[in-house]
């Protein structure tokens, strides 16, 4: 193989409150050089994309697994993705409880059954077979997560407004060999209804991979990402010869004029450029390219640090 590799992460994207930018800041930060490491180290484009989306997931400051928001009877229902671009093999998961990492689940979907989703009571038998350890549910929910919830249930609240708040959590990644892969997971809408399922765990909408043009992961409301088929499309400009900047900023403001919606998302294309762009206020981000590491939240903000000093400030904590 004679790639360089990439690593591009995303901790979701909407608005995120002032007191939670650093910890977002250094999740995906933490992220992107734990993804990083591995790709560094010869590893598979696929195993940093897990790593990552795990990453986050522990990390409360995301809504996946730990920090997940919470349902409209008060509980964590997560969906997850990930795909391989070498042939486009994918798992997900939708709806499950009490796990820890959904992203690891999609990961043996993806390499243990013939299927590509499951759901709900399904995907946690399978669970069980595979001893992925239960975690109690309350173990997921953060303080923040219920303070939104039952404000989101008095008569007067719109939930609608904290939706901008969305954190959903994503990787992409280009590895020695030119093959890529894509992660994405989430909690999904603060108050949904029981058994709602948004974009994150739909191929092609949450995420795809193709090593003939390239992968993405998308975050941002997830209806109107489904209505567009968002990370396809992306795919779909690439091809048709846009550099990753250009198809993402396409496909979003196709998805805002067509349908009203906003979002964000990270791409990589086969030749590793990459690119992190959303039509939200913010998306908190991180890439990992020739041994350098980007990140941002705002708009045309983009700071950039070698990754040994990154890794020096890391041990020592943010």
């Amino acid at each position: 193989g004679r790639m360089k590799p990439v690593i591009v992460v995303h901790g979701g994207a909407g608005r995120i409150f002032k007191e939670r930018e650093e910890g977002s800041r250094a999740g995906v930060v933490r992220a992107a050089l734990q993804g990083y490491g591995i790709l560094k180290r010869r590893g598979s484009a696929l195993d940093a994309v897990e790593e990552a989306v795990r990453s986050m997931e522990n990390d409360p400051h995301f809504n996946a697994g730990c920090g997940s928001v919470l349902n409209e009877k008060g509980e964590v229902e997560m969906d997850a993705i990930i795909m391989d671009g070498k042939n486009l093999d994918s798992g997900a998961v939708s709806a499950v409880k009490c796990i820890a990492n959904p992203i690891k689940l999609a990961r043996l979907v993806m390499e243990k059954t013939k299927h590509m989703l499951l759901t709900d009571s399904g995907a946690h038998l399978f669970a069980q077979a595979m001893g992925i350890p239960e975690t109690p549910g309350e173990k997921l929910i953060t303080e923040r997560s219920r303070e939104r919830w039952k404000k989101n249930l008095e008569p007067d609240s719109n939930p609608e407004e904290f939706q901008k708040d969305l954190g959903t959590v994503g990787a992409v990644a280009i590895d020695n060999e030119g093959n890529v892969a894509c992660a994405t997971s989430t909690g999904g809408l603060s108050n949904k209804l029981i058994g709602r399922v948004g974009d994150t765990a739909c191929i092609g909408s949450g995420g795809y991979a193709d090593n003939r043009s390239g992968a993405t992961s998308t975050t941002g409301h997830g209806e109107s990402i489904m209505k567009v088929v968002l990370a396809r499309l992306i795919l779909y400009h690439m091809e048709q010869g846009m550099s990753p900047e250009m198809a993402a900023d396409t496909a979003l403001d196709y998805m805002k004029t067509r349908v009203g919606g906003l979002g964000g998302v990270i791409v990589v294309n086969s030749s590793g450029e990459w690119a992190a762009r959303f039509s939200t206020k913010q998306m908190s981000w991180a890439t990992v390219k020739d041994d350098q590491l980007h990140y941002g939240i705002y708009a045309g903000e983009r700071h950039t640090k070698s990754v040994d000093e990154a890794l020096a400030s890391e041990s020592e904590g943010f």
